[in-house]
């Protein structure tokens, strides 16, 4: 195996590639590697990377224990179980080991091997970083154990071996690295580990820099997913200097990182040269909350060969050939797909979505009758009970036109607004039973979410704004046909285009903020629009129609990783060139 292992690395070792850095992975659907949009969305960028043939290396952690395994009492509170994983079943041992240095340990780190592959036969190698190895401790053998777990003190030893250890890692293995790539803060610490390595070995006079920060800069781009203040990992200093000591020099770290504690996202934003957010409105955002900083929009994309149904990509095949590595080609779907043949592949998907509700939550929904769908991280943000403002109203509707629902998501262990909201989603589907046939689908992972995103008929997105990032989970959608009733914020703001590919929550992000005013503006869409259009199917595959051709044929992995490549990865290259 390990010889194996050596001869899968040799190609890869052969070019100057990027590093890309993530906490989470979702590389497939039974690897725990992932919690949620983040790690999915890691992917679905190594899958396009394969496709396109970027030289790309991933850095991410072996997570042996997962996220958690979700399920529910008779009250619906969430329960969590470790959901662990065999990695030597799946992946190939690396032939390296590296040592990092945590609270005066030093502390081990091995690696596994699982490779990407893309259409065309590109291919993408994945560095899972593991500490479970006899040269350490038993406490030490925990750090990559558990995704997301633990406290701070734990978190902060995940990020010490993923962006410490994972510098070391790719040099031990012999990759040669133009450029770092950081999804999210978590993997800051990388950008201080090249800092380190920058400090200047002559003499430092009064007032001149130990460090050579720019050159840092011009290695390092920062992907920022979120404006949400529970989504930045911070560090009090005192725990920081017991972990590291004295990895920089503390004057430094306070000036990159922050003066009061050690926040990731501000050294990822210090030490970075090209900074994006992951849709155009996210990017403003965040441009507000860093002021200073110039914050560039990547709108995020989906990996179309992954996300498409069987049945839907069938007919895309017959329709629009080629469209799995040239998904613009999905611009002609609504010219070339025959009504009736994308009816009859959305008509296949429903029914494995039926079948699946039907086996895991023992709810009988009905095929003909329209189903919305909202699966998401279940986070206060995400105001998941907004179709739930007003259950008279509701209960209204569904008399005079039914309608059915399905919810799925996780929240995080230690969320507890999150985790009342689970409860309290329960609670209403018990409540509205003998009205409105819902269901709440546990364990929310890659493979349901697609039976979701191509089983429903309708994606509904109601986030707080302007807190939303991006929201792929209604790419996805769009990509089956499946049209979104979503605020006006993330990707929607960019993408919909009224009764065209979908339907807005408001007119405004600002006007429809309010959660009386944002439900209200759902109702008046479900009940005067959207229901009666679902009625008439040749009005209602018009928008199916729509949403592929307006929306899939954009919003895919492979445009977001051109603009990558061309707007982050190729400046330093392109610099020198020019100079």
């Amino acid at each position: 195996m390990l010889r194996s292992a050596t001869e899968k690395l040799h190609p890869f070792l052969q070019r100057p590639r990027v590093g890309y850095f993530s906490m989470e992975i979702a590389l497939r659907s039974e690897i725990p590697t992932y919690a949620g949009g983040l790690g999915v969305l890691a992917g679905d960028t190594l899958r396009a990377a394969a496709d396109l043939g970027i030289p790309l290396v991933a850095v991410t952690l072996v997570s042996r224990e997962g996220y958690f395994l979700q399920s529910f009492d008779e009250a619906g509170r969430q329960i969590e179980r470790p959901d662990p994983w065999q990695p030597e079943a799946v992946l190939e041992s690396l032939p390296a080991k590296v040592s990092v240095a945590i609270d005066g340990r030093q502390v081990w780190i091995g690696g596994w091997l699982y490779v990407v592959e893309g259409i065309g036969g590109g291919l993408a190698p994945v560095v899972l970083l593991d500490t479970d190895l006899p040269e350490n401790s038993p406490q030490d053998r925990l750090i990559t154990h558990f995704l997301y777990g633990g406290d701070l003190s734990y978190r902060l030893c995940q990020e010490i071996v993923l962006g410490i250890g994972g510098v070391r890692m790719l040099e031990a293995l012999g990759f040669r690295i133009d450029a770092f790539h950081l999804n999210e803060g978590h993997s800051a610490l990388l950008a201080l580990e090249l800092l380190r390595r920058s400090e200047r070995a002559e003499d430092v006079r009064s007032g001149d820099e130990r460090y050579d920060a720019p050159r840092v800069r011009a290695k390092c781009h920062f992907t920022t997913h979120t404006p949400v203040e529970a989504g930045h990992d911070r560090f009090p200093y005192d725990l920081v200097q017991a972990m590291l000591d004295d990895f920089v020099d503390a004057a430094t770290l306070r000036r990159l990182a922050g003066e009061n504690e050690l926040n990731t996202t501000r050294l990822a934003l210090n030490l970075c040269g090209h900074v994006n957010g992951v849709a155009s409105r996210h990017a403003e955002t965040a441009t507000r909350l860093y002021p200073g900083y110039h914050v560039s929009a990547i709108t995020n994309g989906i990996h179309p060969n992954t996300w498409a149904h069987p049945a839907v990509a069938s007919v895309f095949d017959a329709y629009c050939p080629g469209w799995r590595a040239e998904p613009e080609r999905l611009m002609r779907a609504d010219a070339r797909i025959p009504d009736e043949r994308l009816l009859a592949a959305h008509a296949e998907a429903k029914r494995e979505l039926v079948d699946l509700v039907r086996a895991q939550c023992g709810v009988e929904l009905d095929p003909r009758v329209p189903l919305i769908g909202f699966a998401r991280r279940m986070t206060q943000y995400k105001r998941p009970e907004l179709v739930f403002t007003d259950l008279e109203r509701l209960k209204g509707i569904a008399a005079r036109q039914p309608f059915q629902a399905v919810f799925s998501g996780k929240a995080h262990p230690r969320d507890e607004s999150g985790k009342r909201a689970v409860e309290t989603l329960h609670q209403h589907i018990r409540e509205l039973g003998a009205s409105i046939k819902m269901a709440y689908l546990p364990n929310y992972t890659m493979a349901t979410a697609l039976a979701l995103v191509a089983g429903t008929d309708v994606w509904l997105n109601t986030p707080q704004p302007p807190l939303e990032a991006s929201g792929t989970s209604g790419m996805k959608a769009a990509l089956n046909g499946v049209p979104s009733l979503s605020v006006l914020d993330g990707w929607w703001a960019e993408a919909y285009i009224e009764g065209v590919t979908g339907w807005a929550i408001g007119d405004d992000i600002g006007a429809e903020a309010e959660q009386g005013r944002a439900a209200g503006s759902l109702y008046d869409q479900l009940e005067r629009v959207i229901l009666p259009l679902f009625a008439r199917p040749d009005g209602w595959v018009k928008v199916m129609k729509g949403a592929i051709s307006r929306n899939a044929s954009l919003f895919h992995s492979h445009r977001m990783m051109r603009r990558y490549a061309a707007e982050a990865y190729l400046v330093e290259a392109v610099g020198e060139t020019v100079a």
